[in-house]
């Protein structure tokens, strides 16, 4: 068996390959920067509870740091939160 092929089906079935995803990390942020305005300090994709969905960590000018979760098939806000 061909060890490229092999890897590649795993990364098709994988949670974090792209077909599954209908937006952007870019765009997670700047749904995320709407919502909370300030500098986003870290963004990652997730796999939470079987929803695939963007983490999102924002600093204020005021300082607060907000997670923002957006869905990363529809972009929906899922929950916004003072960490």
């Amino acid at each position: 068996m061909n060890p490229q092929r092999e890897e590649n089906s795993y990364w098709v079935n994988h949670w974090q390959h792209p077909q599954y995803r209908r937006i952007s990390m870019e765009e997670a942020n700047e749904i995320a920067l709407k919502r909370v305005p300030g500098q986003v300090v870290k963004s990652e994709l997730d796999f939470d509870d079987g929803q695939l969905l963007y983490e999102i960590d924002i600093r204020t000018e005021e300082g607060q740091k907000f997670e923002v979760k957006v869905d990363a098939v529809t972009g929906e806000i899922l929950r916004v939160k003072l960490d």
